[in-house]
């Protein structure tokens, strides 16, 4: 199975990206299977019903989320009526949504894990122990899992990479929107990737106007953020999985420029 892993997905001009790059990359890479981070699809946070059919018709087929997916009134009820929409994992089981789910690929059982870390970030339940519980709930009969472990330090996400190599299929990092140069399969078949990236701005910071972060930077005082601009840019992750051991076979880091999506 071929699976393609985009980074958060940023604003209109994120969204613009997919649509006018997205079909292309899959027909390319014959990819069975998108997933894409949408907690900053609207705006540069949240979602909303519309962004989301947008995201759909472009081709993603599972999104997943962090910290932001609760900005939006809209998107937080969206949690709850759309199930191919995740939030992380270990918020409390009582919030709205679910952190994982489960579904048939071309009759392959594949299971998409949401998890948001810890360190620098707000104080939610263990993302080890959360996805540790999950994965004991998993029979026999699905063997490709894909994890998004959403989180601000590197160390975390690569250990939780450690933590679940040869458990699941795929573990990759979403929040920083910086791709990382650490692709690769882990010793007991897991790929790996500490951050995949985004979709949105290239010529930016993580998706801002340069200027406005700049002067943040030298005044120390709050600006008020806007979309950077420039080419669009898709990044993520192509990974060929082992129908029958859920295992990584090949790992490819993705950087599209999308020249007419502006």
């Amino acid at each position: 199975m071929k699976v393609l892993l985009i980074g958060d997905i940023l604003s209109k001009t994120g969204r613009k990206a997919l649509k006018v790059g997205l079909s292309g990359l899959k027909e390319f890479y014959d990819i069975d299977l998108c997933v894409a981070n949408v907690e900053n699809a609207a705006g540069m946070f949240g979602i909303t019903k519309k962004t989301k059919e947008a995201i759909s018709d472009a081709g993603v087929d599972i999104m997943t989320s962090g910290n932001h997916i609760w900005d939006k009134a809209e998107g937080v009820n969206l949690l709850d009526s759309d199930e191919d929409i995740l939030r992380p994992a270990n918020y409390p089981e009582d919030a709205p949504g679910s952190g994982y789910l489960t579904t048939e690929i071309n009759g392959i059982h594949v299971a998409v894990i949401n998890i948001q870390g810890r360190v620098f970030m707000p104080s939610i339940d263990c993302p080890f122990r959360a996805v540790d519980k999950i994965l004991r709930n998993f029979g026999d009969n699905i063997k490709i899992i894909i994890v998004d472990i959403h989180a601000e330090a590197t160390s975390e996400k690569l250990a939780m990479g450690f933590f679940l190599d040869g458990r699941v299929s795929v573990v990759v990092g979403t929040h920083t929107h910086i791709p990382t140069g650490d692709e690769r399969i882990l010793e007991n078949g897991t790929a790996y990737q500490t951050d995949l990236g985004m979709a949105g701005p290239f010529d930016s910071v993580i998706g801002m106007r340069k200027k406005e972060t700049i002067d943040r930077f030298l005044l120390g005082i709050k600006q008020k953020f806007r979309v950077g601009g420039g080419i669009p840019v898709i990044e993520g992750l192509v990974v060929d999985i082992d129908d029958k051991t859920g295992k990584a076979k090949t790992v490819e880091r993705i950087l599209k420029r999308v020249e007419k999506a502006d």
